[in-house]
């Protein structure tokens, strides 16, 4: 394949990512701060590079896949960051979850180095990322998203360019309400189900194939029961999400009450010392206010 690919980021998603990117036979250039996840990503065929810099100056397409908006602006517009090292046509795609102001902002600096950009947040946790199967959103020109698709579809299944610059980390901003929400709405009824001495593991076969069913379902009640609350997609991460969407929410005047309630909840697991939990983890949240554990019979 001519397109060579630079990844910044090899945390929970992004070391899946970038080894589904080697299977799929890219040559990729890799940095993270973890320098064990860099190892393990280079034993698999990549070249490690010192600096975001580095993987820029090597690429021609550079995919960031960080926590927050403060650690995609850094690595893209620091003295050692991606702009710095990248060839005038080159695309940078970040998959993170930021800010869709902040996703524009730095579109506007690349496209000034001659640089193309793409907001490209993912949706499917940890499992759908090792097994390459991540829905992608993707905002930003439609010649820079046609250019750069075989990337894509080396890391997603359901890939789609949902409108310009930042349209792509507010359908994930939307897309984290309904997941956290459907979290949120689950745990209330597994905790009322298990208070009142219902076998769970049966009401959850009986109610799965109904309306009430969902993906969401499917994931977290196995792992409630279990009482696994590994991180797959973490209470921090989940709740900066939430902070961002309240954030947006306020600017353009969308009132979301539901969403809001649902950031105290946050804001309660992190201090009742949950916030590296998985997000199923809200359940915790709802148990403790009933004194009960939904467990398997």
């Amino acid at each position: 394949m001519a397109q060579k690919v630079g990844f910044i980021g090899l945390g929970i998603m992004g070391k899946p990512m970038a080894l589904n990117l080697i299977k799929a036979g890219f040559t990729l250039t890799v940095n993270d701060l973890n320098q064990d996840a860099v190892n393990q990503v280079v034993e698999a065929g990549a070249a490690a590079a010192h600096s975001a810099k580095g993987v820029a100056e090597n690429s021609d397409v550079i995919i960031t896949m960080l926590p927050a908006s403060k650690h995609v602006q850094e690595v893209v517009l620091s003295e050692n960051g991606i702009l710095a090292g990248a060839k005038t046509g080159s695309v940078i795609i970040d998959m993170s979850s930021i800010t869709p102001e902040a996703s524009r902002e730095l579109a506007a600096a690349a496209a000034e180095k001659g640089v193309g950009m793409l907001d490209a947040p993912v949706s499917g946790g940890e499992p759908k990322a090792i097994d390459g199967t991540l829905a992608i959103m993707v905002g930003g020109k439609e010649d820079v998203f046609e250019s750069v698709k075989p990337v894509l579809y080396g890391m997603g299944k359901d890939v789609i360019l949902v409108g310009d610059h930042g349209c792509g980390v507010t359908a994930k901003l939307a897309n984290q309400i309904i997941v956290n929400l459907n979290i949120a709405a689950m745990s209330e009824a597994l905790v009322l189900a298990a208070k009142a001495g219902i076998d769970i593991e049966k009401m959850y076969q009986a109610i799965r194939g109904g309306l009430a069913g969902s993906a969401v379902l499917d994931a977290k009640v196995p792992m409630i029961l279990d009482r696994n609350f590994v991180a797959g997609g973490s209470i921090a991460i989940n709740m900066k999400d939430i902070t961002n969407v309240m954030d947006t929410a306020h600017e353009i005047g969308v009132p979301l009450p539901l969403s809001s309630q649902l950031l105290e909840i946050f804001h309660a697991l992190k201090v009742d010392g949950k916030i590296k939990d998985d997000h199923g983890s809200i359940v915790r949240y709802y148990e403790k206010l009933a004194n009960v554990e939904v467990k398997k019979a």
